[in-house]
């Protein structure tokens, strides 16, 4: 990738909240790592996040409930697998961030950092959020990168994302108790309906803000989509201590 795409990517993520980029990943290595997941999906490998418990719309009622063992994120992807780690630390994504972030990028095992499995049936839908709103560090600016494993359509519950919301000052009326954005709302609903779902082939890698509104629906098809998600922050950007942000050692890379 060169440093004028990078440079036009930056841009775009600083204008839009997101940016999406093509075939940043090969087939054969996104294959091998759908691979290791089914592998460890099949073995329910700890560690593991279930629909179950997060309750989200469409989640079983409880793990003893029809589908109760669905599993939704394995969780810790950086720990998991050398093959997750090393996408996670890759030389394209440190220039990326190290030119978005103007300094020495981190990665955080506190956030994301796992293979999202969104299964048909129990998978569930995922409402309008904004990923910060359980982070806690000095400044809101982090980026997640989420990578397609397999093709992402709306159809098998690709993300939307809300254009330019992540630099909107929404006050807190605005969102639920469960910091979820109230799609009720008039004022909201306009924010929403302009809302896109960028689809996906394998191997396409979306970046985005940590304060881009964005959900994602149910999986429609017959096949369990895999995707790989890690969030990163500039070093000076430090968790705040005794948080959920500062609960595991970041990876300099």
């Amino acid at each position: 990738m060169s440093l004028h795409s990078k440079k036009e990517q930056i841009h775009t993520l600083q204008e839009q909240g997101f940016v999406v980029v093509p075939g940043l990943v090969s087939p054969e290595r996104c294959a091998e790592m759908k691979q290791i997941a089914q592998q460890q999906l099949q073995e329910a490998a700890a560690p593991i996040e279930f629909e179950a418990d997060l309750q989200y719309p469409g989640a079983p009622s409880s793990r003893t409930s029809p589908g109760g063992h669905t599993v939704r994120r394995l969780l810790d992807a950086y720990g998991r697998h050398p093959a997750f780690a090393q996408w996670a630390t890759a030389p394209e994504i440190r220039g990326w961030m190290e030119l978005y972030f103007g300094e020495e990028p981190l990665l955080s095992r506190a956030h994301h950092n796992c293979m999202m499995t969104k299964h048909p049936a129990y998978g569930s839908l995922t409402g309008w959020h904004r990923d910060v709103r359980y982070w806690s560090f000095e400044r809101d600016d982090l980026v997640s990168v989420w990578l397609a494993v397999g093709p992402e359509t709306v159809d098998n519950g690709a993300l939307w994302f809300v254009p330019k919301s992540h630099s909107a000052a929404f006050t807190s009326e605005r969102f639920d108790q469960a910091k979820f954005f109230r799609s009720d709302l008039e004022e909201n609903q306009v924010w929403i309906r302009s809302a896109v779902s960028p689809e996906l082939n394998v191997g396409d890698v979306v970046f985005f803000h940590c304060n881009t509104l964005h959900s994602a629906g149910k999986n429609l098809s017959d096949q369990v989509k895999f995707s790989l998600v890690y969030t990163y922050h500039g070093a000076s950007n430090v968790p705040l201590p005794g948080t959920r942000s500062a609960a595991k050692p970041e990876v300099a890379f």
